[in-house]
């Protein structure tokens, strides 16, 4: 009995999240059906479900998703990397905040399809591009969070540090990493979103495998039908990413004592 009492919350939760996206389902459809509504450039969920069973039963749609999850999945590790270690040198170096956080928050506003044309010049249509593109979207979040996390520290924690006498290495272990460890990760989260985000631009570079490519070649031969499964198969793929980086994560921040759930 001790374990299906969490078993039943959990199961509560994943109805209610199924919930929404089922009415809207199951509405759009009686509404195509009764003609209320036109199926031509929205199709109904019966045709977005028989058009991903197709991709999925000739195996395009595991080589679509696969190569997307690569994609994402290394430029996620590079961006979050050089993320991490810029937002934590500028937030503690003083004269690095000056001279190169307006740079980086600048950049920080240029569109991602801004950087296309320039990584097609230097890097060509292959891999290398589109794995820079996904790190560029993911390395910013990631640096705002955790340079002001550490940059939010509570100057008192520090103080108190001191005065039991912690080494800079203590202080940073004791202190520092507690603190700025929740905003790093909701970061994280963020950086991985927006991995999914610049996917789609970097897969415009000559791809011809991947959701993105999925979605141009529905655009080009006006087959709506594969353009929302691509949209549904980005959502489901993206969801249970997040999904993943939050367990994995969960185990760092299970000392929180948080009024709600995690989201």
């Amino acid at each position: 009995m001790s374990h299906r009492g969490p078993l039943l919350r959990q199961g509560y939760r994943v109805g209610l999240a199924l919930l929404l996206p089922l009415v809207l389902a199951i509405g759009w459809e009686l509404a195509v059906d009764s003609g209320a509504a036109p199926g031509r450039l929205l199709p109904p969920p019966s045709r977005i479900g028989a058009t991903l069973w197709d991709l999925a039963r000739s195996g395009d749609l595991r080589l679509h998703v696969e190569a997307t999850l690569v994609r994402v999945g290394l430029g996620f590790l590079f961006g979050a990397v050089a993320g991490i270690v810029a937002g934590a040198l500028v937030a503690t170096v003083p004269l690095l905040r000056w001279l190169v956080d307006p740079s980086l928050q600048a950049l920080r506003a240029v569109p991602s399809l801004a950087w296309v044309p320039l990584f097609i010049l230097w890097f060509g249509i292959l891999e290398t591009p589109k794995v820079l593109l996904i790190a560029v979207g993911v390395f910013f979040p990631v640096y705002v969070a955790v340079s002001g996390a550490i940059a939010s520290v509570d100057r008192k924690l520090i103080e108190v540090g001191r005065i039991f006498r912690l080494s800079r290495l203590a202080l940073a272990r004791r202190i520092l990493l507690p603190a700025v460890l929740p905003a790093t990760l909701v970061g994280l989260r963020t950086g991985l979103g927006l991995g999914f985000l610049f996917v789609v631009a970097a897969e415009l570079m000559g791809a011809s495998e991947g959701l993105g490519y999925l979605l141009v070649d529905g655009q080009q031969f006006s087959k709506p039908d594969q353009i929302v499964a691509a949209i549904i198969a980005f959502a489901l793929v993206g969801k249970l990413a997040d999904m993943v980086l939050v367990s994995l994560t969960l185990p760092l921040t299970r000392w929180q004592d948080t009024v709600r759930d995690r989201l």
